[in-house]
């Protein structure tokens, strides 16, 4: 069943173009290197300090293997300290 994400994260001021970089890479590396990935995009918001990523997955063990990844694991350390807060994530699952 194909799963879908909406993280949201506001990021610190002065911190938008580090983290928006940073986030460039992960797009990068995740539509370069996984199959089961089948949209992976990065948007900003409405609000000058909010970021969001688009995620749509094959399967759950798509999502798995994301979560997985050096690179969603190094990254995403990587993007810590520019954002303000956890990540709001919505996750859905496809119906029809």
């Amino acid at each position: 069943m194909i799963q879908s994400f909406i993280a949201t994260i506001k990021v610190k001021p002065g911190h938008e173009a580090d983290f928006e970089a940073l986030a460039r890479k992960l797009v990068t590396a995740v539509n370069t290197n996984e199959r089961g990935c089948l949209l992976y995009t990065l948007n900003k918001g409405e609000d000058p300090h909010t970021f969001v990523f688009m995620e749509r997955y094959v399967d759950e063990e798509a999502v798995k293997a994301h979560r997985g990844t050096e690179h969603y694991r190094s990254l995403g350390r990587e993007m810590g300290p520019h954002m303000d807060g956890p990540a709001q994530v919505l996750r859905l699952k496809e119906v029809g």
